[in-house]
């Protein structure tokens, strides 16, 4: 028992200082380092995660292969991909404009456009206290933007498209990918999502980051550790999706979402220490009413089950 519960403790603390580690990892490199290639960064995260993946399961057998079965299912797979690296691209974007803290903020409203996307596409309707908990989730974000002292137009709006695709691509995955026949686990949908994420990032990333690779390997010449940066952020990006689904695995369903909705406070906290980014009262509260939305949102969705 004591092992156990060691080894939940330590799958967490991956979880959490691989999801912090990334997403400071991003900010340095295309912020403060200077590597504006949101595009280029993402291609790695891809590659990466393509080449792990196949490791983890085809060598590692960290969980059963669950193969493709139809071309209709790798449709489905591929329109899941683009989603993603819309939501990817444009997260990673976003924070060569604004901070980590604000970044975090508007993430945490996922649960508002999971629940107008799942409305819109399956006409699902949730209880009317579910969708009354999604006020402070908005308004708390309005009230940080306004009070936020770095705030960036064009970053703020690219964070909220970052967010609905990742609330897309969520919604998407339960309706495409909704057949027992079609079902993947997050490992095995990852395996096949990478590669094709790889195929249309490579593409984007040579036409509109022009030179991309030349200027990558320009500077790798003048600065090793660039390479080195790349190379460890790309490990995380994996590690990320890999600690999600154990930590998922070994824990309850409450314990996930609890660990979910303090990761984001913990990250914004970590990214102010680090990154001394101002702050001000007015949005820190503005961030505390949409964490506190999305804590009554969860429970509203659990007592309406």
């Amino acid at each position: 028992m004591g092992s156990s519960r060691w080894f939940t403790i330590g799958l967490i603390t991956a979880w959490y200082s691989s999801n912090i580690g990334v997403l400071l990892l991003n900010k340095y490199l295309l912020s403060n380092y200077g590597f504006r290639y949101p595009i280029f960064l993402t291609l790695c995260h891809m590659l990466a995660c393509s080449l792990l993946s196949y490791a983890a399961i085809a060598w590692l057998k960290l969980v059963p292969m669950q193969n493709v079965r139809s071309r209709a299912q790798f449709v489905k797979i591929s329109a899941l991909s683009l989603v993603f690296c819309a939501s990817v691209v444009s997260g990673n974007v976003s924070l060569r404009f604004i901070p980590v803290s604000f970044n975090q903020a508007i993430g945490a409203t996922t649960p508002f456009f999971t629940a107008v996307f799942a409305y819109i596409m399956t006409r699902r309707k949730e209880a009317m206290l579910t969708y009354l908990a999604l006020i402070p989730v908005v308004g708390g974000v309005v009230i940080a933007s306004g009070g936020e002292p770095s705030f960036h137009l064009f970053g703020f709006l690219i964070c909220i498209a970052a967010t609905a695709a990742r609330a897309l691509k969520s919604v998407l995955q339960g309706i495409l990918l909704s057949s027992e026949g079609e079902k993947l686990n997050s490992m095995n949908l990852l395996l096949y999502m990478a590669p094709v994420a790889v195929i249309f990032l490579l593409p984007a990333a040579l036409l509109m980051e022009e030179n991309v690779v030349n200027i990558a390997l320009a500077l790798a010449r003048d600065d090793v550790r660039i390479l080195w940066y790349l190379i460890f952020n790309s490990a995380l990006a994996y590690l990320v999706n890999l600690t999600n689904f154990l930590v998922t695995k070994h824990t309850s369903a409450l314990t996930l979402q609890v660990l979910g909705n303090a990761k984001g406070a913990v990250a914004v906290v970590v990214s102010i220490l680090i990154f001394r980014n101002p702050v001000s009262i007015t949005g820190m509260l503005g961030y505390c009413l949409t964490v506190i939305g999305v804590i009554l949102y969860s429970e509203a969705r659990k007592r309406s089950k």
